[in-house]
């Protein structure tokens, strides 16, 4: 847990049965990443074999090299994607039987095109209620209260980067790298802006051990999300860090100016409607 937990659910080695808790927990977005890297350490071995949960039920190595790209970050397509890899992987890594666990994404302020009246909410679920696994692209209030991974976070803040494939040292990687971004943005507008963030983050270690099978060797639910993944034409010409992240520190005004609208946040308020 990064920092003072508290009395936050972070037994790695238990799980949530039903009924449901009401208990949520806000987390600013740019520790987000380095959570979960944390998370991640505490509960996959080192020695830990590829294919097998750290309980040792079996679970399924995904090859990504059998994935193309199905839509842009943050589309209905691409979302759909996710949310069925999401659900298979929790389906074949054995979830215990209780268990009550859930996973959402929102991404805040997208672009136009990726929306539509009969979809205005970029984002995607899935989850997993004594037993009944089931995902999609439309998030139920059911998941949003079901203890788990809960989080809103501002599209472009994320875009970019989420195409990246990485391990564990990645991971910490794009934790440092966007902590810098929310601090030169913060710096050149004023004021830290409010991307986003955690409002919850359970990982019992079942879960853990399913989603990040093979991440290692280019698996795991990020990477697979990754490789799902197409290009958004906003950062075809905005300078990156290797792993994708907008380098603030390496853009012109002009292209600040552009990354914060993009952001929807601007130097006279804390934030912007979308």
């Amino acid at each position: 847990m990064y920092g003072d937990g508290g009395d936050l659910r972070h037994d790695m080695g238990g799980v949530s049965k039903c009924p449901k808790t009401d208990a949520r927990y806000d987390f600013p977005i740019k520790i987000w990443v380095k959570y979960l890297s944390r998370v991640f350490e505490k509960v996959l071995s080192p020695n830990q074999d590829d294919g097998q949960s750290k309980e040792g039920n079996a679970v399924s190595f995904i090859d990504v090299r059998g994935l193309k790209p199905v839509g842009e970050f943050g589309s209905r397509e691409w979302c759909e994607a996710c949310a069925s890899f999401g659900a298979k992987i929790l389906e074949i890594g054995d979830m215990p039987a209780d268990l009550c666990w859930g996973f959402s994404e929102v991404y805040t302020c997208p672009p136009e095109r990726l929306i539509s009246p009969e979809w205005p909410q970029s984002g995607y679920y899935f989850m997993v209620e004594n037993g009944v696994v089931s995902g999609g692209a439309e998030i139920p209030e059911v998941c949003l209260a079901t203890p788990g991974f809960h989080v809103s976070i501002r599209w472009a803040f994320v875009c970019n980067q989420s195409r990246s494939l990485y391990g564990m040292a990645g991971q910490k990687q794009r934790g440092i790298e966007e902590a810098q971004l929310t601090r030169q943005m913060s710096e050149y507008i004023g004021y830290e802006p409010d991307l986003g963030g955690i409002s919850e983050a359970f990982w019992p270690a079942p879960v853990v051990s399913a989603l990040t099978v093979g991440v290692e060797e280019g698996s795991g639910l990020h990477n697979i999300a990754a490789t799902l993944q197409s290009p958004s034409p906003e950062f075809a010409e905005l300078p990156t860090t290797e792993l994708g992240v907008p380098d603030f520190s390496k853009m012109s005004t002009e292209q600040k100016d552009s990354f914060i609208d993009l952001c929807r946040i601007d130097r006279k308020a804390l934030s912007v409607p979308c």
